[in-house]
């Protein structure tokens, strides 16, 4: 595996790392407050992550060209700004980062729908 294959598996394995260090914290205090934000770090940079690792190294051809740079760059992007994001939101700080990384991951997918129906047409 190489490549952006490669780049989004390695995202989705320190995700999932995170995520589980996040998860013994919370279960040694017995504060599970931040859980939300926990869960979306598992699910988008996790699970997402290494979905799109998959398909990019299944279909290799679907990684050529500047829209799954584009995917990659908004999916780190609101990966990186949306767990924080939350986090704040939770503690009643601002919630700007919480929008701004639902924003970027939201077109990050999009950006992922149009690879994917690209690569139907390609064969």
């Amino acid at each position: 595996m190489k490549g952006l294959s490669s780049a989004f598996f390695l995202i989705a394995v320190i995700s999932a790392l995170g995520g589980m260090a996040w998860g013994i914290h919370m279960a040694a205090s017995g504060d599970h407050g931040l859980s939300p934000a926990h869960g979306h770090l598992n699910l988008i940079g996790w699970v997402s992550f290494a979905i799109f690792g998959f398909f990019y190294h299944l279909v290799p051809n679907a990684a050529e060209g500047v829209l799954p740079k584009l995917h990659f760059g908004l999916s780190v992007a609101g990966l990186g700004v949306i767990i924080p994001g939350i986090a704040m939101a939770i503690s009643g700080q601002n919630d700007v980062l919480a929008k701004l990384g639902s924003v970027l991951t939201l077109a990050g997918m999009v950006v992922f729908l149009i690879v994917v129906l690209r690569a139907r047409t390609r064969g």
